[in-house]
């Protein structure tokens, strides 16, 4: 069951996405070469208690994929924009693999608008990723796609995967790395994933780490969501980001790789739903981040 994608735009750009339900409000923000279709399996089980908000990223999805900017910043000031022009002011953020960095990003930037945080097999904890996506990375490799992501091999796969799904079985895992390999068959999205991935990771692993950064959402109701057999992003960040954010929530998924979300979902959000129950949405501003940045600095205050 999937709701219906709409459209608005934001400075001129279509920006598609899933808006559902009735109650307080869930940001879902899904990862690089994915779409809001990733959280198919968990909306309808969220949506009698909450609001829930699935975008397609920029440059992802059914959303306009412009020559621009693809950089964390840049993707959670559009998020913010994005819920201004909903009238929606504050949210749970939860965001998967760069979707994670992403969620980090906007509480970063706009913790007014951030209630809790959930990461989800997150991006930016850590150097290590599978070397596909570091071999993706490399300079130019945008014109080898063609050739590794050719059109008639998606047109197979599509029809095989529609088989499959027609006769009920489930490949979770399987079934989500193969949209997002089928949709970089396409010339423009291809642009758009390079130019995401190439913003933060390189051919050495990924670029951008929230780790120095992680005191700031300390004050922040967080839950980590991890698959203990994700073959793409290690475990091991799990453990890490929740050392650096003392009084955070850890929840390891046994037998589950990178999309906790698809692969386990009555899990997953059984994990999010006590979450949200047992704790309190928070209130941080301006001047709490500016507190905790002079404490950090240990500058006097002017």
């Amino acid at each position: 069951m999937e709701g219906q994608l709409q459209h608005v735009s934001i400075h001129g750009h279509d920006l598609a996405y899933r808006l559902e339900g009735s109650g307080p409000v869930l940001l879902l923000l899904h990862g690089i070469a994915g779409s809001s279709r990733t959280w198919r399996d968990v909306i309808p089980r969220l949506t009698d208690r909450f609001t829930v908000i699935a975008p397609d990223l920029t440059g992802h999805g059914h959303s306009e994929k412009p020559v621009g900017d693809y950089s964390l910043g840049a993707f959670a000031s559009g998020i913010r924009d994005l819920l201004e022009v909903l009238s929606i002011d504050r949210v749970t953020v939860i965001g998967q693999s760069f979707g994670g960095g992403v969620a980090m990003q906007l509480v970063y930037q706009h913790p007014e608008r951030c209630e809790r945080l959930v990461l989800v097999d997150s991006g930016g904890l850590g150097r290590e990723v599978s070397w596909l996506l570091r071999l993706m990375a490399l300079p130019g490799s945008e014109y080898v796609m063609p050739v590794i992501f050719p059109s008639f091999v998606r047109d197979w796969g599509d029809n095989l995967f529609r088989m499959i799904d027609e006769r009920g079985i489930r490949l979770s895992r399987i079934t989500e790395m193969w949209s997002a390999y089928a949709s970089l068959a396409e010339s423009e999205n291809r642009q758009a994933f390079a130019r995401t991935i190439k913003s933060v990771i390189d051919p050495g692993g990924q670029t951008v780490s929230a780790m120095d950064r992680l005191y700031l959402a300390s004050p922040m109701p967080t839950l980590i969501i991890w698959g203990d057999r994700d073959d793409i992003i290690p475990v091991s960040h799990a453990y890490a980001a929740h050392q650096a954010m003392p009084g955070s929530r850890l929840v390891i998924i046994e037998g589950v790789g990178h999309f906790p979300q698809i692969e386990a979902p009555e899990q997953f959000v059984d994990a999010l739903v006590d979450f949200i129950d047992s704790t309190e949405p928070a209130h941080l501003g301006t001047e709490d981040r500016q507190r905790m940045l002079r404490e950090r600095s240990e500058m006097p205050q002017l």
